[in-house]
């Protein structure tokens, strides 16, 4: 991030509606006990999912990544009075702090957990969302892309995450990595989705919203 960038984003962060007292303390517990904090959702992002769910007056969320929890609750404060969101995560690890949140937040009774592989744990959530939210091993996100399609109601969304990937995406030398491979190949895959329209957000690591037709 250079001088002008980190400005930005410092100003957003200071004009920005406060983060609360929850979300910081599970930041600091991320840094201080889990490993790759950098994978924590942040504030300003966190703020922006909450706004969509809000918008959209989402009634059912699917989040695959949980990590620890900050995204979950930060959809979860956007959703309807009697919605739901369900979020999927691998490492069962996590689930402690997860859940630790989720109840300090006062969103427990909305979010349902999943521990598990998410290629496994989808198929068997039989309902239509209003949004999913993609953050989860990036090789697998146009598996996971496919398997959610048809679980997203007409003129629903999808949110993948990370698909500016660190800038490696645009180095050619970088592309023979696993990861960096699958983002280009996911992008490049949606652009080309007849049944859907998308639009990449320049924003953080990049963010490719994408609505169902």
């Amino acid at each position: 991030m250079n001088l002008i960038e980190q400005k930005i984003h410092d100003y957003a962060e200071e004009i920005s509606s406060t983060e609360n007292d929850i979300l910081k303390q599970l930041t600091r517990e991320t840094h201080l006990k889990v490993m790759n904090p950098i994978m924590l959702c942040g504030f300003l992002q966190g703020r922006f999912l909450a706004m969509i769910s809000s918008m959209m007056r989402a009634e059912s969320i699917l989040e695959i990544g949980t990590y620890t929890g900050y995204s979950a609750i930060c959809l979860a404060q956007g959703l309807q009075e009697h919605g739901t969101l369900h979020t999927i995560e691998k490492d069962p690890e996590l689930e402690e702090i997860c859940r630790k949140y989720f109840k300090l937040s006062g969103l427990e009774n909305k979010i349902q957990l999943h521990i598990g592989d998410a290629m496994e744990v989808i198929p068997n959530l039989d309902m239509l969302f209003d949004l999913v939210y993609i953050d989860c091993d990036k090789e697998i996100y146009t598996d996971v892309y496919e398997l959610v399609f048809e679980k997203v109601k007409p003129r629903g969304y999808i949110i993948a995450d990370n698909v500016l990937w660190h800038g490696k995406i645009f180095d050619e030398h970088q592309q023979d990595d696993k990861e960096t491979k699958a983002i280009v190949e996911f992008n490049r895959y949606v652009k080309n989705d007849k049944r859907a329209e998308n639009y990449l957000l320049p924003f953080r690591d990049g963010m490719m919203i994408i609505q169902k037709k």
